[in-house]
């Protein structure tokens, strides 16, 4: 424990030589989560099982709205859903209402592994993409049930930041609650090139094949967060929503914050609370932290 403290010491000091005394807490309640498959996906995956798209708004539902007048109550979106069999949430058929839809509000694409044609598509509707990126391919099989490989997501990730900006993401334990090539994942981001990333924490959730899974023991994660933050000491680095709640999230929020991580989704009120003590100023978001 005395080696992850000064570790955690250490990670700070690198914050502390390269930003401003500031913090980010986002609280995304004008963001609205759009699902443009409903609640169904092909490759029911083994940690979601199609779970997180209950809690979305179905596009239908936005459609519906927008038909009605262009107000919208929220001031940005998440445009993800289910996937299809090759990994990709087909959101092409929805081109026009999209487009519609920019016209108003920011946009935020979660969209998969597309190819090409598809990524061109996204210059004139995102503002953002969220790219989960994953290295170890027995990981992305298991979780997926994809036959794919580093070389695949470097490709698509490369071709989507020729068009837009890009935001990956890279999921802690995604393996069901173990290390899968994240420490490889950070390898190929660093050699592709990257202007932030966001960091997630596997969630066992019922009623997926990884239900009664449980995440990475807090430690280590704390310690690859550090490690991650001195590997990358100009980069903005965040811990995002996906993450488990009750001691596990108070015991990683907190130390969050005091490895000198830029910012955290809904963090708890200790999080909150060791900002100030640090003598950090909090700057409030109310939107996706992607945006």
């Amino acid at each position: 424990m005395e080696q992850l403290d000064a570790l955690v010491k250490d990670a700070w000091e690198v914050r502390r030589a390269h930003f401003a005394n500031e913090i980010y807490f986002d609280f995304p309640s004008l963001t609205e989560s759009i699902s443009l498959t409903g609640k169904s996906c092909a490759l029911n995956c083994a940690h979601c099982g199609g779970h997180y798209l209950k809690g979305m708004r179905d596009v239908t539902e936005i459609k519906a709205q927008g038909s009605l007048n262009s107000n919208y109550a929220f001031h940005s979106a998440l445009i993800s859903g289910g996937c299809t069999i090759d990994g990709k949430v087909p959101f092409t058929q929805h081109l026009d209402f999209l487009s519609k839809l920019k016209k108003d509000v920011r946009l935020n694409f979660h969209v998969g592994l597309l190819d090409g044609d598809e990524i061109r598509l996204l210059k004139d509707l995102a503002n953002v993409v969220s790219f989960d990126f994953v290295a170890d391919p027995e990981t992305i099989q298991e979780v997926y049930g994809l036959k794919k490989g580093l070389e695949d997501y470097s490709r698509v990730y490369q071709a989507l930041r020729e068009v837009v900006p890009v935001m990956p993401h890279l999921t802690l334990g995604l393996r069901g609650g173990q290390w899968g090539g994240e420490e490889r994942a950070l390898d190929a981001l660093e050699e592709l090139g990257l202007d932030g990333l966001i960091f997630n924490v596997f969630i066992p959730t019922p009623g997926t094949r990884y239900a009664q899974k449980k995440p990475l023991p807090v430690e280590e994660v704390i310690r690859f967060l550090a490690g991650a933050r001195m590997r990358f000491p100009d980069l903005s680095l965040a811990l995002g929503c996906m993450r488990p709640k009750g001691r596990y999230r108070q015991a990683l929020d907190e130390a969050a914050v005091a490895l000198g991580l830029n910012r955290l989704v809904m963090p708890t009120p200790g999080a909150r609370r060791l900002a100030g003590e640090l003598g950090l100023r909090v700057i409030k978001g109310e939107e996706c932290c992607a945006l």
